[in-house]
């Protein structure tokens, strides 16, 4: 890849097997909106403009084309999906991922920041998209720093400054039952509870059992905050979309250990499929 410098912004290219619009609405993220021809928002406290204007290449506006590099670890186009993709069809050999990975070609699993993901994931729960991006919002709108390149968007609001709002007020931003939740998370991380350097540094079997000692931390949301902001690939999430997949084309049973280390991508092709296309084979 190469990374070519214009006025007001940069290009990536060539990229192969990358889709801007499935990474972004493939439901592992909840900062970036469809603008334009492309996607914005905030990550790494930082605002970016992204745009696809052919499949092997990728555009990013304003100041955030300065850090091409980040982006591309962002959106891992450093990744060789295609001997993922391939590693994935061998173990599942069969009908069904193979449609899954053709529908969801493109989709790449971002590298987000741990806290982020963890409070976005608790935010989640029993909710849909739309209120989650809403509640984030809030968030970020209320406490978050201002975003670099951006007077009017906000970073993720630290874990120190959630914990000094409590839980009234985070419960007066919208988050419901999850203030409480919220909050816990917030207050073990700042006290030096669960600190999230060494949490990456552990095992994921550890790692999983040490997210779950925050209230309101599940198993399912433990394995979301491990996929995607930890990196690990082989946490096999099971939502209600991961699970209705296995019930209808799996006869509700899936060996998840013999999938490898690239399980959690596979998992997000099987659930992009589902929730996107219905089950429909």
């Amino acid at each position: 890849m190469n990374v070519i410098q214009y006025d007001g912004y940069a290009d990536i290219a060539p990229i192969t097997g990358f889709s801007l619009r499935k990474t972004f609405t493939c439901g592992q993220c909840f900062r970036f909106d469809e603008e334009g021809d492309g996607y914005s928002g905030v990550a790494f406290g930082r605002y970016v403009r992204f745009a696809q204007p052919a499949p092997d290449i990728l555009r990013i506006y304003g100041e955030a084309a300065s850090d091409a590099d980040l982006w591309i670890k962002y959106l891992a186009l450093d990744v060789d999906y295609e001997a993922i993709r391939l590693d994935i069809a061998r173990r599942f050999d069969c009908e069904i991922m193979d449609r899954a990975l053709e529908y969801g070609e493109g989709i790449r699993i971002l590298r987000q920041q741990p806290w982020e993901v963890i409070c976005s994931f608790i935010i989640s729960q029993n909710n849909n998209i739309g209120r989650i991006k809403k509640i984030i919002a809030a968030l970020s709108r209320a406490l978050g720093e201002p975003a670099a390149g951006s007077d009017r968007h906000h970073a993720f609001p630290t874990p120190e400054a959630l914990f000094k709002l409590g839980t009234e007020g985070i419960f007066a931003l919208g988050t419901g039952f999850r203030a409480k939740y919220i909050y816990d998370a917030a207050n073990r991380i700042t006290e030096g509870i669960i600190d999230l350097n060494a949490l990456a540094a552990q095992d994921t079997r550890t790692l999983i059992k040490e997210l779950c000692t925050v209230k309101g931390i599940g198993l399912k949301v433990a394995s979301c905050a491990a996929l995607f902001g930890f990196g690990r690939t082989e946490v096999f999430p099971v939502d209600v979309w991961v699970r209705r997949s296995i019930d209808r084309h799996f006869g509700g049973k899936l060996d998840i250990d013999s999938l490898g280390e690239y399980a959690g991508i596979a998992q997000q092709y099987l659930f992009y499929y589902e929730r996107e296309n219905g089950g429909r084979t």
